[in-house]
């Protein structure tokens, strides 16, 4: 004390410490302009010992006055040492951090004041304490006393001013740091954690989106936060990388994919559309990549085609249409026994938008690595058994149209107007396919029967025409563009003989809405059709219903060209009775629509 007092006067070092701010500050003014007339001097002792006076006798005093007078007494030292200041910035900076934990609100704001100060005197040299600084500024978001925080903000906003423009500033030194502190509740802290992570991504020198998979689980966290305020921070920065990923050549999608399919199943609807909507844009851009996580998407998919919330279904089914368009050599690390292991336990899900597409991944699979998925048929055969008892009409519908098991059913139901085994079959499948409307078209496409196809879409009415409707058209528009119905398409190639081919797909068409996919892909299909074998006779006839278009003999039985027996004799074709089917048809939809009427006037009653 000795040394500093023969540099000091008493009278500076008392009012240092005097209860009144007014003296303390005018001492401080004193101090800086001692400090500067030593460092001109170039008297470093002299300097070393006023600074670590300052430190021992005042910051570190059980006396709280005391302890305010050495923190604005650092401050002002470092300014009267201006450009000097950078070389005893060890000996000011720690006791000041220090006084960021006191007990007293008002040291703790002086403290962030002296900070902030010192902070503007040496800017970019302040770096070497950033992640020190960072700690204390991140406990003090959440300081009790409001004088506290608002000193805080200040000098949060200074500090990221000075590692924005500095070139010292270590991103491999904060991100530990950052991923400690990501996965604390409180929102004040959430609040200061995503405003660094915008400030530093915003810096061009700064690569964030490298280090995203560090800190990407704590941003999904925070989508399910109780404050609306902190879930669109959070929101608007993942929304921020998400572009950043879409426009960069080099992306680490496995390390992200692992934390997106966790997110997938959240409680939260919000986490679970962003974390989906990411799944979707990585299977688009980096595909390949993936192939090592793929039964693990489809774990996360899968259960999302059935969620409560539309956007999430939408988003979910999208994904899973292209992630199964991916087509990949089961020796490039394709895990076909895990994929296939999702798809069976997703067989059994409660819910029958699930089950269908977990169907649908089996055949595709079926269909391009045969051997390979037959090499497992032990451990999903069972499953598949069970598939078959699915009350689902549809479950049922999909394996008759998909599985290779099935191709021989399949063809003789193409029989089923020539064919007395195949209008057996026909008969008895109708008599339960009737319950969906979908089914039964399909059943009569497969069949042949389209003139009978046209008629059942003629007949819908409008409480048919739902959401689950449109689904599953949807559904049944791609499946035409499989292997399956290539034979159909084909005879789009001679429009004027199948002529009620064509009008039952544009009746299709017209119930699709016009922004859907599958209406761009029925639509795209029906413009290839030929105009030059049209005439205005088969359009007409076809428009009226009138059946009798040029006759062909298959068999010694008459069929129009338009793969219908010509209906004389009350609709009767290979003695199917027609009029008779659409009429059970009918009736069996009709029931349909009473049963829900019921069930919702039920649910209104109680």
């Amino acid at each position: 004390m000795a040394d500093t007092v023969s540099v000091i006067p008493t009278s500076v070092l008392r009012n240092l410490s005097d209860k009144l701010y007014e003296k303390r500050k005018n001492a401080a003014l004193e101090v800086e302009g001692i400090v500067k007339q030593l460092a001109s001097s170039g008297d470093h002792e002299k300097i070393s010992a006023v600074i670590n006076s300052l430190t021992t006798e005042f910051t570190y005093s059980p006396q709280a006055n005391h302890r305010k007078g050495g923190l604005i007494g650092l401050a002002a030292a470092t300014v009267g040492l201006t450009y000097e200041a950078a070389q005893y910035l060890e000996q000011i900076v720690p006791p000041v951090l220090k006084s960021f934990s006191d007990q007293d609100n008002r040291v703790r704001y002086y403290a962030c004041e002296a900070l902030y100060n010192i902070a503007k005197v040496v800017r970019g040299d302040f770096i070497i304490f950033f992640n020190q600084i960072f700690d204390a500024l991140c406990k003090l978001s959440t300081d009790s006393d409001a004088n506290v925080q608002s000193a805080a903000h200040l000098l949060d906003r200074l500090v990221k001013d000075i590692v924005t423009e500095s070139d010292q500033f270590s991103i491999e030194e904060f991100i530990p740091l950052l991923r400690e502190r990501m996965n604390v509740l409180n929102p004040y802290v959430r609040q200061f954690l995503v405003g660094w992570i915008t400030v530093l991504d915003s810096v061009p020198d700064i690569d964030m989106l490298g280090f995203l998979p560090d800190f990407l689980d704590g941003l999904f966290n925070m989508l399910s936060d109780s404050s609306h305020e902190i879930r669109q921070q959070a929101d608007s920065a993942l929304s921020e990388f998400l572009q950043e990923i879409k426009n960069s050549p080099s992306v680490d999608y496995c390390r992200m994919a692992k934390i997106l399919v966790q997110r997938a199943a959240s409680p939260d609807e919000f986490t679970r559309l962003t974390a989906i909507t990411w799944i979707y844009e990585f299977v688009k851009l980096g595909g390949d990549q993936l192939v090592p996580y793929y039964a693990d998407i489809l774990g996360a998919i899968l259960p999302c085609i059935s969620d409560k919330e539309e956007k999430i279904r939408v988003v979910a089914r999208e994904t899973n249409e292209e992630l199964r368009a991916i087509k990949v050599d089961p020796a490039e690390a394709y895990n076909m026994g895990a994929i296939l292991s999702i798809a069976r336990r997703q067989l059994g899900s409660e819910w029958e938008a699930t089950r269908i597409e977990a169907l649908h991944w089996i055949s595709a699979l079926l269909n391009r690595h045969r051997t390979e998925v037959l090499s497992f048929l032990n451990d999903i055969f069972d499953t598949l058994l069970k598939a078959l008892s699915d009350s689902s009409d549809e479950a049922l519908n999909l394996i008759l149209l998909t599985s290779s098991e099935l191709s021989d059913l399949r063809k003789l139901l193409k029989q089923s107007l020539v064919n007395a085994a195949g209008k057996d079959l026909f008969v008895s499948l109708y008599a339960s396919w009737c319950h969906s409307t979908m089914a039964i078209i399909s059943l009569c496409l497969l069949a042949q029967t389209y003139q009978h196809a046209s008629a059942v879409i003629q007949s819908l009415v409008e409480e048919d025409i739902n959401v689950k409707f449109l689904v599953q058209l949807d559904k049944l528009i791609r499946l035409l563009e499989t292997p399956i119905f290539a034979y159909l398409r084909l005879q789009l190639l001679e429009p004027g003989r199948y002529i009620w081919l064509l009008k039952a797909l544009y009746g299709l068409l017209m119930l699709l809405p016009q922004q859907s996919a599958a209406f761009k892909i029925l639509q795209t299909r029906l413009k290839t059709v030929p105009s030059y074998s049209f005439n205005g006779d088969q359009l007409n006839r076809a428009s009226s219903g009138n059946p009798h278009s040029q006759i062909l003999h298959h068999s010694g039985s008459q069929i129009t060209e338009d793969g219908d027996i010509n209906q004389e004799n009350g609709n009767l074709q290979n003695g199917i009775n027609f009029a008779s089917r659409l009429q059970q048809f009918e009736q069996m939809q009709q029931q349909h629509r009473m049963s829900q009427v019921q069930s919702r006037n039920s649910s209104t009653s109680l």
